[in-house]
């Protein structure tokens, strides 16, 4: 029931859930706060001396970046009066994958980040949704003075299907992050019509 009326609203509101995955220091939680209409929930943590042991820091050395998510990132997207997209960013360190089964529950599909300069970063993540068979799509999030590659020779770097989307975005532009998440949209509905019987 609307607050402002007593009449039942014949609305029906659709949610979706997404997942944001890859490497370490991949832009994971940026996307996911580049994006989202509220305030992200985020779980991150001070990276710390004692952790050097067990994280690989030096992917992120020399940069300002001093924390790493533990858990998840989420934030929420409003499309129209009848979807709402629901972001789960997922923590990148090896030691937390223990969480992706359970991040996963219910995703339609998977946006899988990819840092040029650290590709084998994002094996894991590929092998992950292609081993669960959850649809995902591969942006190379374009750092500053970072080179650039043709996406083919990401493609061929990652081992990619042909069916698996590959394109070139920035992780802290939200028309970027948007575009992101439409391609992952037309996989899912191209996925979805070749199963429909004609």
């Amino acid at each position: 029931m609307s607050v402002l009326s007593d009449k039942p609203s014949n609305r029906h509101v659709t949610a979706v859930k997404f997942v944001i995955a890859g490497g370490f220091g991949v832009g994971k939680t940026t996307f996911v706060g580049a994006i989202s209409e509220v305030e992200p929930l985020t779980t991150e943590a001070a990276m710390t001396v004692v952790a050097r042991g067990v994280d690989d820091h030096g992917a992120v050395a020399g940069t300002a970046k001093t924390t790493t998510t533990v858990a998840m990132d989420f934030g929420r997207l409003t499309v129209d009066d009848t979807l709402v997209m629901y972001l789960f960013g997922a923590p990148g360190q090896a030691r937390f994958t223990f969480m992706w089964d359970d991040l996963i529950n219910g995703a339609l599909g998977c946006v899988v980040l990819v840092d040029t300069r650290r590709v084998e970063d994002c094996f894991a993540a590929v092998d992950y949704f292609e081993k669960k068979g959850l649809p995902f799509v591969v942006g190379v999030n374009c750092f500053d003075s970072t080179a650039r590659y043709p996406l083919d020779d990401v493609r061929e770097a990652l081992g990619l299907s042909p069916g698996v989307p590959v394109f070139d975005m920035d992780a802290r532009n939200k028309a970027s992050c948007r575009d992101a998440l439409l391609v992952l949209l037309e996989l899912l509905v191209t996925r979805l019509s070749s199963k429909v019987p004609s």
